[in-house]
């Protein structure tokens, strides 16, 4: 058992390593478009998305993870499971988002991040029995993207780059840097967006895997 734990590690490692080279790239180049100014349309500099980032690799990479897994029968035990159980963590998260609006409930600063970081995380959290494999190279992928967006938010908080890796939220309570950091830099990105990653990776990816599998199927001998 104390051989095959290290095994699987160094596998993870070996099939997120280009998919995490791609995406510290993605994260760079973002980053020098927004300090030297290029197009808005391409590098949003404020909260909202941008047509260049990161966000949009997870589930491009939770389809090539599922793929590559499936092809070394490294696959879930029940593909319908696996679907099922990333969809369920879908709903769960789509009906969290909106149940406090519906019941009336106004969060504050401080309870909006909590509730959003903690929603995130239990909707990734039950994808995991339907595929743990998958769950495990997406979280290790997560955290190889996200790490170098952390380190480059402290530099920005701190030297306030005009980047949407400095950028705050309108209604942030005054607070001194190492705190700013901790709840728009750190938590988000090794938290919340690691989540994402497993979230929307496990749902694309499991849905892909499972359509090849129909696919390959050998039809029923005809009678």
């Amino acid at each position: 058992m104390s051989e095959t734990q290290p095994t699987n590690r160094l596998c993870i490692l070996r099939l997120v390593l280009v998919p995490g080279l791609i995406t510290l790239a993605v994260t760079i180049l973002r980053l020098v478009g927004e300090l030297q100014r290029w197009s808005e349309t391409w590098f949003n500099r404020g909260m909202g998305g941008s047509l260049v980032g990161i966000t949009w690799l997870a589930p491009v990479f939770g389809v090539y993870f599922a793929l590559r897994l499936a092809n070394k029968d490294v696959g879930p035990k029940s593909f319908s499971r696996a679907i099922g159980l990333s969809v369920l963590g879908v709903l769960i998260f789509l009906c969290g988002l909106f149940l406090p609006g519906l019941l009336g409930i106004h969060h504050g600063f401080y309870g909006r991040l909590i509730y959003g970081w903690t929603l995130f995380v239990v909707a990734a959290l039950l994808t995991w029995p339907g595929w743990p494999e998958l769950f495990k190279t997406l979280l290790a992928y997560g955290y190889c993207a996200r790490l170098p967006v952390a380190i480059i938010m402290f530099f920005a908080i701190r030297g306030s780059w005009g980047t949407h890796y400095d950028a705050v939220p309108p209604d942030l309570p005054v607070m001194g840097f190492v705190a700013k950091y901790l709840w728009i830099g750190f938590f988000p990105q090794l938290v919340l967006w690691v989540a994402y990653t497993i979230l929307s990776g496990m749902l694309f990816g499991t849905f892909a895997a499972g359509i090849v599998r129909l696919r390959r199927r050998p039809p029923h001998p005809a009678f």
